[in-house]
């Protein structure tokens, strides 16, 4: 991204944030996609993106000739772990309410709606059991391809550190993904058929992930 657009960023320019959003939005997308598994909260998660960045565009240096990639994942990053907190803040209340008000979980039905359906629960729910650095460092480098130093831009850490937690991740994952999928294969007589093609875009697995990241 060349300097002048960078401080037109900067500056305000509507007409440089709708550049920066067809270059970035849907890989941003994507990204929430892989990590939510709903594609609907992964469009709010994306307006929240841009939103936060014109907010903080007084952050972008305009000198700079590095992409601002790692910035928007930054941002992002920060956009989902607020998710995250709000999620877990609405699942406390609905456990508050009485047995009877309670709302039904529609989560199988989410899940049925995505290509790769048992694969990509198993991921989701392999990588919730990883601390929460760790999950971030395999979203954004295995799954939404970002180098290490990008990485840990967007993160504000070192990249030493990006390096570690991905081992970690990978070592740990390797295990945790093969476990929930055998734990959802030995359900499956018990669930109805999942329904396919909802998504168009691919969403690499876990596992499949991991293969690819060792070549």
């Amino acid at each position: 991204m060349n300097h002048s657009l960078r401080a037109r960023i900067r500056a305000g320019d509507p007409e440089a944030f709708r550049v920066l959003f067809d270059e970035h939005s849907q890989t941003v997308y994507r990204h929430a996609v892989r990590v939510l598994g709903d594609w609907a909260a992964a469009e709010d998660v994306t307006s929240l993106v841009f939103l936060e960045a014109w907010r903080l565009r007084e952050g972008v240096r305009p000198e700079s000739a590095e992409p601002l990639r790692p910035w928007l994942f930054g941002i992002c990053t920060n956009v989902l772990r607020n998710t995250a907190r709000a999620a877990r803040r609405h699942d406390a209340a609905l456990r508050r309410m009485p047995a009877s008000r309670a709302l039904p979980d529609f989560a199988d039905e989410l899940v049925g709606r995505l290509d790769d359906a048992d694969e990509l629960a198993a991921a989701q729910r392999a990588l919730a059991r990883l601390r929460r650095g760790e999950r971030e460092v395999f979203t954004l480098c295995v799954w939404s391809g970002l180098s290490y130093a990008e990485a840990a831009e967007a993160l504000g850490v070192a990249v030493g550190t990006v390096r570690s937690r991905l081992a970690r991740a990978r070592k740990r994952l390797l295990k945790l993904s093969a476990e929930e999928l055998s734990a959802r294969s030995g359900r499956r007589n018990t669930e109805p058929p999942a329904a396919r093609g909802q998504v168009r875009d691919g969403h690499p697995l876990v596992a499949r992930s991991l293969r690819k990241a060792h070549r």
